[in-house]
């Protein structure tokens, strides 16, 4: 039987970097895109509700 090492660190922290940045803005797309989408199907009375306007959706989904 073979044991396998686990426990190694990987070697290209550049690549590592720039490939866990991208995963983290895609992330960050998909969800103000998911957000968005939710606040849009809502009505006007019920965004009212909560307090937006739907001129609010973008700046909420992008948490800005």
């Amino acid at each position: 039987m073979s044991a396998i090492d686990t426990n190694r660190v990987l070697g290209g922290t550049r690549e590592a970097g720039f490939v866990s940045k991208l995963v983290a803005a895609v992330s960050s797309w998909n969800d103000a895109r998911t957000t968005r989408n939710a606040l849009n199907r809502l009505t006007d009375r019920e965004l009212d509700d909560i307090g937006l306007v739907r001129g609010d959706i973008d700046r909420v989904a992008l948490h800005r």
